[in-house]
Formats: structure tokens, C-alpha cells, sequence
């Protein structure tokens, strides 16, 4: 029988998660960098986020996060800007919700930005027209169809 010269299995490569504990520093934007909403995720290491400035941006989260960091949509994240590419950005940073809390308690996120929600995009114009959807039919009108 040959002898396992290994050092362990998939479990010893993926390694522990301990950043998760420890509390981290805030960490503003600098010129060149700034913050974003994450709207959907496209996969390959890419996903759509709409920036503080207005601006919808392709963003590719970088290697050093790729695994590691797991961003879904509706997630603060603070990308870099492109000089070159107005449209694209690379993502940096991925807020903690405690962190995102903090980010607009110090006013550098704007007051309309929704962040414990999993699903971001068009809803914020449909909110007014919610009852619209529905038609209500009384009894009459059923027994005539």
C-alpha cells in the first residue's frame, strides 16, 4: 500500500476565516475611488454596481478577493476608478453591514440608500405604485364573467 505523501485535503487549502472576528478600521475613499452598491453579480469575477456619483459601472473584483471575499447584490463596496474607462471600475474593498451602517451615520453615503437589502435596482421607482399592480373586483362583477 503506498504512503500518503500529502499534507491534507480540500478543507487545509481553503484554510480558516478568522478576519471575520476581528474589528477592522473604517476605511474612507480617496481621490481615484469611490463608493457603490452592488446591483447584480455577472459572474467570472464581475458584477453591475451602481456608483454614489450616479453612474452604472461593470466592476471586476480583483484576485485578492476572488473566493475569498463572497459579495452578493445589495452589498457596499468601494471600487477604483479607471482613468481610461469611465464605464468599468475594479472593486477594492467589500463593507461589513456594520461598516455600511457607519458609512452613512458619517454622511458618506447618501440618505436613500437602502442597505440591508439582498435585491437593488428599478424597485425604488415601482414603491409609489405598489397597489397599482392589482385590480379588485366585487361580487357583481365576478358573476358576470
Amino acid at each position: 500500500m503506498p504512503k500518503n505523501k500529502g499534507k491534507g485535503g480540500k478543507n487545509r487549502k481553503r484554510g480558516k476565516n478568522e478576519a471575520d472576528d476581528e474589528k477592522r478600521e473604517l476605511i474612507f475613499k480617496e481621490d481615484g475611488q469611490e463608493y457603490a452598491q452592488v446591483l447584480r453579480m455577472l459572474g467570472n469575477g464581475r458584477c453591475e454596481a451602481m456608483c454614489i456619483d450616479g453612474v452604472k459601472r461593470l466592476c471586476h473584483i480583483r484576485g485578492k478577493m476572488h473566493k475569498k471575499v463572497w459579495i452578493a447584490a445589495g452589498d457596499i463596496v468601494l471600487v477604483g476608478l479607471r482613468d481610461y474607462q469611465d464605464d468599468k471600475a475594479d472593486v477594492i474593498l467589500k463593507y461589513m453591514s456594520d461598516e455600511a451602517r457607519l458609512l452613512k451615520a458619517y454622511g458618506e453615503l447618501p440618505e436613500n440608500t437602502r442597505l440591508n437589502e439582498g435585491i437593488v435596482g428599478d424597485l425604488d421607482e415601482d414603491d409609489d405604485n405598489a397597489g397599482d399592480d392589482y385590480i379588485e373586483f366585487e361580487d357583481e362583477d365576478i358573476d358576470r364573467i
